[in-house]
């Protein structure tokens, strides 16, 4: 594990491996670095793989702020501090969010973007019905408060509802993907959820001028494969690659099909 030390103090940890062009990684809501641990070992022969934790969660720091701005402003610092130049950056769930609000004070920086069970707005509203109801996700932030970590169990379980995921797999998933790393505290995972709960990224979709890959999995029911569909119709240069028989995370479930897409785009 890596570190570096932002302005006010706060360290921002991160895996590191490989050599070549530049491929930054960002995990999703109240996971960390390690759920990456098969993809860097699959990419880390041709590319330069650093995959953050982001604010609160894994090894790095808590702050403040768990606001989509506040996620983005450490990327770019971590950018800046690491001398970054025609990266490749893939988002996964939160971590696309993240990268789609990032990305235009990273353009400079940024060459591609890969968007895999990511989303501009979480929840549905009266004008987006590809999100989970508000209801769902209030009822989850209550029960984070009773009952925290069967809560992040059965969310984690969620993301390969429909999947046929043999038992003995689904457990090595868990062992290195949650186990070994950490939960975020549970006033952390509150208050990113929070920000899930209420963000809405549409406005940005327009800035985003890059090549993008959107990846969305048929079976997802944490973000409903209509909310990638829109980010590919809605930036100017995306492709979308749906898998229909899978769910929240492919590189977890399918991972040889899922990193050689990402290596065809990446091209």
């Amino acid at each position: 594990m890596n570190f570096i030390e932002l302005v006010d103090g706060r360290r921002i940890a991160y895996r590191q491996a490989g050599s070549g062009p530049p491929l930054v990684l960002l995990h999703g809501w109240s996971m960390s670095s390690v759920v990456f641990t098969e993809v860097i070992e699959s990419l880390a022969a041709d590319y330069n793989v650093l995959v953050p934790d982001l604010r609160g969660h894994g090894a790095s720091e808590p702050a403040e702020g768990y606001g989509f701005a506040d996620f983005a402003d450490d990327l770019r610092c971590w950018f800046e501090a690491l001398e970054l130049q025609g990266a490749s950056l893939l988002g996964w769930s939160l971590g696309g969010q993240v990268a789609l609000q990032a990305y235009p004070g990273l353009r400079q920086q940024i060459d591609r973007l890969i968007l895999v069970g990511s989303t501009p707005c979480f929840c549905a509203t009266k004008d987006w019905p590809h999100g989970l109801p508000g209801g769902q996700v209030r009822a989850m932030a209550r029960d984070l408060g009773h009952n925290y970590a069967k809560t992040m169990s059965d969310f984690f379980a969620l993301q390969f509802a429909g999947e046929a995921v043999e038992r003995q797999r689904y457990r090595r998933i868990v062992e290195f993907a949650v186990r070994a790393g950490r939960l975020p505290d549970p006033q952390v995972a509150l208050a990113a959820l929070a920000t899930l709960r209420c963000g809405d990224l549409r406005p940005q979709l327009e800035k985003i001028d890059c090549p993008v890959l959107v990846m969305h999995g048929g079976l997802d029911r944490i973000v409903p494969p209509g909310a990638g569909l829109f980010l590919a119709e809605h930036l100017p240069r995306a492709q979308y690659h749906l898998m229909p028989e899978v769910g929240h995370a492919p590189f977890l479930s399918q991972l040889e099909e899922t990193v050689s897409r990402w290596r065809q785009f990446l091209a």
